[in-house]
């Protein structure tokens, strides 16, 4: 992080992302004709619009560099984009992405069920999970206390009642993409 100056918030950057998708010729019904990609930022979840070098296209669901060093594929990232804005393509393609960076990263996801805490006296973050309610979330601390989590199937075994932990991680993000929920547990 790098901060932007000494009276607001650190600007956070993304340094991968995977392309969601690739329109050749730009957005359909504007004037612009340049490339356009649609990305998801492996780190922080971004949705980003970035323009690719003169002559790359982009291929779905592949990782491209967009950090600061030299870039190969992308000339610049336009900046952030709301989720409503991605096109059909990038809809389809973004559970996938997701569940990839779920996969590639596990042990961030894992610590969550680990170290998440209360909210308030009422809410707990696991609680925030779709199909988490307050009998999920005792089971989940009781078995956590008895040792950490190491895996999704150590989560799956150790408390029955959740049979794919990684799916309730890939929905929770998709929520707070789609901006469904005040809460934000993983998207910034």
């Amino acid at each position: 992080m790098i901060p932007s100056n000494n009276f607001s918030r650190p600007i956070i950057k993304e340094d991968y992302a995977i392309v969601l998708d690739y329109l050749s010729n730009g957005y359909p019904m504007e004037n612009r004709r340049m490339p356009i990609g649609q990305v998801i930022g492996k780190n922080h979840l971004f949705i980003l619009e970035v323009i690719p070098k003169k002559d790359v296209p982009l291929i779905p669901l592949k990782d491209v560099y967009i950090g600061n060093d030299k870039r190969d594929e992308i000339h610049h990232v336009s900046g952030k984009i709301p989720y409503s804005k991605l096109t059909s393509t990038a809809r389809m393609n973004l559970d996938l992405a997701i569940n990839k960076i779920v996969e590639e990263n596990s042990e961030k996801w894992i610590n969550f069920f680990n170290k998440s805490g209360p909210i308030s006296k009422r809410l707990h973050q696991l609680e925030l999970l779709p199909g988490i309610g307050n009998k999920h979330m005792w089971a989940i601390l009781d078995a956590r206390q008895e040792a950490l989590f190491k895996s999704f199937e150590d989560i799956s075994s150790r408390v029955p009642s959740i049979p794919n932990p990684k799916e309730l991680i890939v929905k929770r993000i998709r929520i707070e993409l789609n901006e469904e929920d005040k809460y934000r547990l993983f998207v910034i």
